[in-house]
C-alpha cells in the first residue's frame, strides 16, 4: 500500500510537471506534452532513478488512459469531410505500409510473428496525438488537415484491425469471424444512432450538463465500458471498442445543440487530457526498459533506423492522401504527419513483449523511434504549412469538375460546410 502511495502521488506530479516543462521549452522549440510525459516517467522510474514503479492499479489506470486516447480519436473524426476520396486513397497507402512493414519485419527479425509486431507498429499513424496538434494550429478544416485526419483514421483503425486478426490466440479465420461480428454489431448501432432523433435523449443531456447529475458523462463511460468489454469477451484488442465507441458518442451526440456538445467536449478533454492519458504515457515510461536498449549499439543504432522506417514505409504512402494540386511543402508535410506514431507502437509491442515475440530491445528502440517521431515530425510538418499559409488558404478547394469554387467536391476532397452535424467535433 506504501508503494502504491508513493507511486500515485508522484504520478500525479509528474502529470503537473509535463505541461509546465513543456511552455517553459515552448519559447525555444514546441514540444508535445506527451514527450515530456514519457521522458518524466524514465527519469523517475526503474530505467533510472527508481523513484516511481508500476503497481497492478498504475497499469489499469494506463489501461483506460489508453483506452480513453482511442475514444478520443474516434469521436473526433469528422467521416463528412473524410468520405470519399481522401480515405479512399489514404486506406490504399496504409496497405503499401502494412506490406513494406511486414517486410522490413522480416529483414530485421526472421520470426513471422516478429515481423507482423514490427509491421504493424510501423504503419500506424498517431491520430489521437496530432488532432490536438492539427487543430490547435488551426488547419483542422483545411485540406491538408482532412487528409491527415484521413491518414491517422486509417493509420490506427488498420493497425488495431490487425492486431485483433493476428494476436488474440486465434486462427485467423475464427479471428476474421469474430471481427466481423464485432463490426457487424457495432455498425448496426452506429446506423441506428445515426437515424434515431434521440429527442429524450439530448433534453437529459441538457438538464444536467451543469449539475452533479453529468447524464452525458456517465452515457459515454457506458458506452465506452460496454464496447470495450465487448471486444475483449469476443477476445479482439480492447482498443478497437474503445475507438467504435468513439464513433457511436459522436453519432449520437451529432444533433445535439451546439453549445452542449462545445461543453461535453470540454467535459472529455477534461477526463481524458487531464487525467487518464497522461497516466497512459507516464506509466509508459516508467516501463520503458531502457538497459535493454542500450546494452548493444545494435540494439541502440535501431532506434535511427526505425525512424527511417516510419518516414519511408508510413510517410511515403501518406502521399497517396495528398489533395489534389498540393504544393511540394505540403507533401513534406503529409509524409511527416503520416509517420507520426506512438500509442499503436506502445500497444502492439507490448503484446509482442509480454508473448515473448520480440525482445525488449526491439520494443524499446520501436519505442524511442515513435517518441521521436512525436517530438519531430509534427513541428517540422507545421513548419511546412506555415510556409505556405500565403499561398494556402484554410479555404475549401475547388473541384476538378466545376468551376464554382464554393462547392465541395463530390469525393470528399473538401471539408464540409458549417451545417455538417459533425463540424464541431
Amino acid at each position: 500500500m506504501q508503494g502504491l502511495s508513493a507511486s500515485l502521488v508522484l504520478i500525479a506530479a509528474l502529470a503537473v510537471a509535463a505541461p509546465i516543462a513543456a511552455r517553459l521549452l515552448d519559447p525555444v522549440i514546441k514540444v508535445p506534452i506527451v514527450v515530456f510525459e514519457i521522458l518524466l516517467g524514465i527519469l523517475l522510474g526503474p530505467s533510472l532513478l527508481g523513484w516511481v514503479h508500476s503497481t497492478p492499479f498504475t497499469d489499469t489506470l494506463a489501461d483506460f488512459g489508453l483506452a480513453m486516447l482511442f475514444f478520443v480519436a474516434g469521436n473526433e473524426i469528422d467521416f463528412t469531410a473524410i468520405r470519399g476520396r481522401p480515405i479512399k486513397r489514404a486506406s490504399a497507402g496504409w496497405v503499401i505500409s502494412l506490406a513494406a512493414g511486414v517486410g522490413a519485419g522480416f529483414v530485421l527479425a526472421p520470426a513471422p510473428e516478429a515481423a507482423v509486431i514490427i509491421g504493424v507498429a510501423l504503419c500506424s499513424t498517431a491520430l489521437g496525438t496530432l488532432l490536438p496538434i492539427i487543430r490547435d494550429a488551426g488547419e483542422s478544416k483545411s485540406p491538408p488537415g482532412i487528409a491527415v485526419a484521413a491518414l491517422g483514421a486509417v493509420g490506427e483503425f488498420g493497425p488495431l484491425i490487425a492486431i485483433s486478426l493476428f494476436f488474440t490466440g486465434k486462427q485467423v479465420g475464427t479471428a476474421s469471424a469474430v471481427l466481423l461480428g464485432f463490426v457487424l454489431l457495432t455498425g448496426i448501432a452506429i446506423v441506428y444512432a445515426s437515424r434515431a432523433k434521440h429527442t429524450l435523449f439530448h433534453a437529459q443531456v441538457t438538464r444536467t450538463l451543469h449539475t452533479s447529475s453529468q447524464f452525458a458523462m456517465r452515457s459515454i463511460m457506458l458506452i465506452l465500458s460496454s464496447l470495450v468489454v465487448l471486444s475483449m469477451v469476443l477476445g479482439l484488442d480492447m482498443l478497437l471498442g474503445a475507438f467504435a465507441a468513439g464513433v457511436l458518442w459522436q453519432v449520437i451526440i451529432a444533433r445535439a445543440p451546439e453549445v452542449d456538445r462545445r461543453v461535453i467536449e470540454t467535459k472529455i478533454d477534461a477526463v481524458a487530457f487531464g487525467f487518464l492519458v497522461p497516466v497512459f504515457f507516464i506509466d509508459t515510461g516508467i516501463d520503458f526498459d531502457l538497459g535493454a536498449l542500450t546494452s548493444s549499439p545494435a540494439t541502440l543504432a535501431l532506434i535511427p533506423l526505425f525512424l527511417v522506417l516510419l518516414l519511408i514505409i508510413r510517410g511515403l504512402p501518406s502521399l497517396l492522401a495528398a489533395p489534389r494540386g498540393s504544393t511540394r511543402a505540403v507533401k513534406r508535410a503529409l509524409v511527416l504527419f503520416g509517420a507520426t506514431g506512438l500509442p499503436i507502437i506502445v500497444a502492439v509491442t507490448t503484446i509482442g513483449r509480454e508473448h515473448g515475440f520480440i525482445t525488449s530491445g526491439i520494443s524499446s528502440a520501436l519505442v524511442g523511434a515513435g517518441m521521436l517521431s512525436v517530438l519531430l515530425f509534427p513541428l517540422l510538418a507545421l513548419r511546412q504549412l506555415q510556409r505556405e499559409e500565403p499561398r494556402l488558404p484554410n479555404v475549401p478547394l475547388p473541384s476538378d469538375n466545376s468551376p464554382d469554387q464554393t462547392h465541395q467536391a463530390p469525393d470528399g476532397d473538401l471539408p464540409p460546410s458549417d451545417a455538417s452535424p459533425t463540424g464541431g467535433n
